[in-house]
């Protein structure tokens, strides 16, 4: 067994303990360790995936920054059409700003837990926060905020971490303004049986049944979202940020209608 796993390196974590049939400590810690080793696999390849990933939407804005700028630079041009690549250059500058801030944020949420600061926030004010600024940011999107007047103040308080919960918030107004072709969202929030409710909601194309099985991985984008700039790292972020506050979301397209629904178990707080 120590010579099995003397040969096991990060390059090799393909490698497996023998095992047997025996119910033996020897062989329950032959199990322990390649259930050990599994995770470590998978860790390791979603680590290179992303990677790669990475590499790939940098490789893009950069290399048509470049090539604007090679082909500005090697032959005279008139007044507009320089300020024309400028603000080409100037486009590409900015998604890749907007990458690197997603970047960022992914990983301040994919932080051990415990490292992570958490306090009392209010709901509410975070939501109207976010609404404020998607709405400065872009003054064709419309939000609409719609708090049940039932909702008692302390139900809208949770143990959270305020600055994430505004990038969940923040992806998933921009997402359905976005795709919604009138550009708006209706942000509805209700508590039933001890838990709170926090629906996203815009009217547009449907996203297809096979698409929402995926529309949480990271980088995935589904048919229907091609046409919009992105990197599909915005839903794969909000998922984890949610999930980090001990809460659920799930998602929903029907009827020309997609809902995002965060669900709080707020008799944990």
């Amino acid at each position: 067994m120590v010579h099995q796993i003397k040969n096991i390196t990060a390059g090799k974590l393909q490698l497996r303990l023998k095992t047997s049939g025996e119910k033996d400590e020897l062989n329950e810690l032959a199990q322990n360790f390649n259930g050990m080793l599994e995770r470590l696999e998978n860790s390791f390849d979603a680590q290179k995936h992303f990677v790669s990933n990475i590499s790939h939407e940098l490789r893009t804005p950069l290399s048509a920054i470049i090539t604007e700028l090679e082909f500005s630079s090697g032959k005279e041009q008139t007044k507009e059409e320089y300020q024309q690549t400028i603000q080409y250059t100037l486009d590409d500058a900015r998604n890749m700003a907007k990458l690197s801030n997603s970047l960022m944020d992914l990983a301040k949420a994919s932080y051990d837990p415990n490292e992570i600061s958490f306090s009392e926030v209010r709901l509410d004010e975070i939501l109207l926060e976010s609404y404020s600024k998607i709405i400065k940011e872009n003054q064709e999107y419309k939000v609409s905020l719609n708090i049940d007047n039932a909702i008692e103040e302390h139900q809208l308080v949770v143990q959270g971490n305020e600055y994430l919960l505004q990038v969940a918030f923040n992806n998933l107004i921009d997402n359905a303004c976005k795709y919604s072709p009138v550009h708006t969202c209706l942000i509805d929030v209700k508590v039933t049986n001890e838990k709170l409710y926090i629906s996203f909601i815009n009217t547009g194309i449907t996203i297809s049944q096979e698409d929402l099985l995926h529309i949480f991985e990271p980088f995935f984008r589904s048919e229907t979202s091609k046409q919009e700039k992105g990197y599909g790292i915005g839903l794969f972020l909000t998922e984890k940020i949610i999930h980090l506050h001990h809460a659920a979301i799930k998602v929903t397209s029907e009827n020309n209608e997609t809902v995002f629904t965060i669900i709080f178990d707020i008799k944990n707080y």
